[in-house]
């Protein structure tokens, strides 16, 4: 968009550049540039415009994409404007993921490129490789504590070992995400020890009190994100002889947005990462980018325009690069990271599906789909240019922060439902055979999250030790339903390492003093390869889920319905037991699937009547795409085992 006060900026801008940038071949650069000045000129003015240095940042800001730009190898060039072009490719059926640590699946990150083969047969083409940045020893919490935003952890590996790893995954079509934690430094980082050593400028990049006044005001409208092990939102440094805001542990400085040399030295880092040969680029707790006096400092409006100005910064640099946004927050909050009032993604193209993850474990712990079908119903329609990332089990605990109004619509009182939740996934409940612990609990709520692997959520653990043939393949199908809902629901849909092969709880972190006190550890495993090389032995636990996992993949990336263009329909259905929804292709009267899932422990049926006005529903023969079996429906009774789900087709 042409805009004169814009414009005569960028040309002033253009002039003042590095001589040795401007003598090198920018010609895209500048057409991207001049596409999205308007919007960065507007939304830095509306973020900074009041600084008196408001120009300078501006041309700084500039400079950054350039390099950037100039440092990006013609490789990802080609890919960039490929994908310019079809813009939408990643709403695709064919991309399935996986999470994992290079660590704890293979050692090191050659060794994860070792494993390369392993995903391929799995039908992985999406690798989200956890955090790999320098972070202090004993201090790092689990890689998001980062000293040194470009430098490799010398126990994984080096920039050249990433590298490798880019290039060959590039080479067998396979994506490759990468984190940037967004929200703070480690205090031993270079910005952090030159705040502590007294620097005023580099004061500026944190959250920095003389006194308690600031700060206790903050602490009124801001929660505890670890009350058990970090209460509060301060902590106080003896050797710079102030407090600094430390939201989630006390060896976390809270960066601060206000100054946009921190801004540019973010996106400089997010810049970095792409021209390494991230596709996807994790941006880690980006509810928390703004702090503000009086409020829960979390979703505020100004950390949605960060995250705009980062989008339309990336763009001009690196456009075929995509961000996640991990915020998981309350439902109402979580698709405006996508970008409000837009078609196509303003903000980040994916974010985390928490909402989804946890209802789905409620209906395995009630086995009822009542507050999961209301759930589902209250989230929010997401952009048709953007899409989830749906997911059983990830690298965090399980929160339960689903709405209190679907609870309560769904038939419960929210706090003693969450409670149950608690203690059927700890194993309190009489009822359950779950071997997950409790994680941060609130002594002042109440409140608590849940820690644990999936086949140990699940049963499997307990059902293994016990020699139960019965519970074990029960145990087995709900792996397999579970998968099946992440698969077919809409969204990017990504596995957790292990659980293809049915990892259970991992109590070794409690033998290492840095991880012992925090029971996120119980599902960060070290890969068994013992195990995982059981998989081609028929009849085993392994083999099951894995070659299970593998043709539902493999089926999945065949059916276009599955494309997630906001084509999803939830059917009411009498049994509260069954959840049930459509997918229907995009621009097509044909090729509906219609997903059923049973979540009880004995069989169902749906009465496929009820749905008789549905065309997709007649009686008669129905094909289940995944077994490719053809159903009969006597008296229109479509039949369920325990934890059976059906991907069906017209036929």
């Amino acid at each position: 968009m042409y805009e004169q006060i814009s414009h005569s900026l960028l040309n002033e801008i253009l002039d003042k550049l590095n001589p040795d940038v401007k003598k090198k071949d920018l010609r895209h650069f500048y057409t991207r540039l001049g596409a999205n000045f308007y919007a960065i000129h507007s939304l830095m003015h509306q973020l900074y415009g009041h600084r008196d240095d408001f120009k300078k940042q501006v041309l700084q800001l500039v400079e950054t994409l350039a390099r950037g730009y100039l440092q990006r190898s013609e490789k990802f060039k080609k890919i960039d404007m490929i994908r310019e072009k079809n813009y939408t490719w990643f709403l695709s059926q064919h991309w399935v993921g996986m999470a994992l640590y290079s660590d704890g699946f293979a050692g090191n990150l050659q060794g994860l490129r070792s494993k390369i083969a392993y995903f391929e047969e799995l039908g992985i083409n999406l690798l989200h490789v956890m955090p790999i940045l320098r972070c202090p020893e004993g201090a790092s919490d689990g890689g998001y504590a980062v000293s040194n935003f470009r430098e490799v952890d010398p126990n994984i590996g080096t920039l050249d070992d990433l590298q490798a790893l880019s290039s060959t995954l590039q080479s067998r079509n396979i994506l490759l995400v990468l984190d940037v934690v967004m929200n703070h430094s480690s205090n031993e980082h270079e910005w952090a020890r030159r705040a502590r050593a007294g620097e005023e400028a580099y004061q500026d990049y944190y959250y920095v009190f003389e006194n308690r006044e600031a700060p206790d005001r903050f602490e009124e409208g801001m929660p505890e994100v670890f009350p058990e092990t970090a209460p509060g939102n301060f902590t106080w440094d003896e050797e710079m002889g102030k407090w600094v805001m430390t939201v989630f542990k006390n060896y976390q400085w809270d960066l601060n947005y206000r100054n946009p040399a921190v801004f540019i030295e973010m996106l400089d880092i997010i810049l970095f990462w792409a021209n390494q040969g991230a596709d996807i680029v994790r941006l880690d707790a980006v509810a928390f980018l703004w702090k503000k006096i009086g409020t829960a400092c979390q979703n505020e409006r100004e950390a949605h325009l960060i995250l705009q100005l980062m989008k339309d910064c990336c763009q001009v640099t690196a456009p075929g690069v995509l961000f996640i946004a991990e915020a998981i927050v309350a439902p109402v909050e979580v698709t405006k990271y996508f970008g409000e009032d837009a078609v196509i993604a303003k903000e980040c193209e994916i974010a985390y599906n928490a909402t989804y993850m946890a209802l789905l474990w409620d209906a395995v712990a009630t086995k009822n789909t009542q507050l999961l079908k209301q759930g589902i119903r209250n989230l929010p329609a997401k952009l048709d240019g953007a899409t989830w990332l749906n997911y059983l089990r990830c690298h965090d605990d399980i929160g339960l922060g689903f709405d209190d109004g679907d609870i309560l619509l769904a038939g419960y009182d929210p706090k003693k439902h969450r409670r149950f939740l608690v203690d059927y996934f700890t194993g309190a409940h009489g009822d359950s055979s779950a071997r997950g612990m409790q994680f941060g609990h609130n002594n002042k709520t109440g409140d608590a999250r849940i820690s644990g692997s999936l086949a140990s959520l699940v049963g499997l653990e307990a059902a293994l030790e016990q020699g139960d043939a019965a519970a074990i393949e029960k145990t087995v199908q709900l792996i397999l339903l579970l998968h099946s809902m992440i698969l077919s629901f809409g969204g990017m849909p990504l596995l957790y390492y292990g659980d293809e092969i049915g990892t259970t709880n991992f109590y070794g972190y409690r033998k290492d003093a840095c991880k012992a006190n925090d029971n996120r550890w119980l599902h960060r495993p070290t890969i068994d390869w013992e195990k995982a090389a059981r998989r081609n032995q028929h009849g085993t636990v392994e083999q099951r889920i894995f070659d299970a996992l593998k043709k539902m993949i493999s089926v999945r990336k065949g059916i276009p319905a599955f494309a997630d263009y906001n084509n999803r329909e939830l059917i009411d259905v009498e049994n509260p037991h069954l959840f049930v929804f459509l997918r229907t292709r995009r621009q097509q009267s044909s090729g509906t699937v219609m997903v059923v899932g049973n979540f009880d422990a004995s069989a169902q049926s749906l009465d496929l009547s009820t749905l008789r006005n549905r065309r997709h529903a007649q009686a008669g023969r129905m094909k289940d795409l995944y077994s490719g079996e053809f159903l009969s429906l006597p008296e229109a009774q479509l039949p369920l085992a325990p934890y059976q789900f059906l991907w069906l087709s017209e036929h």
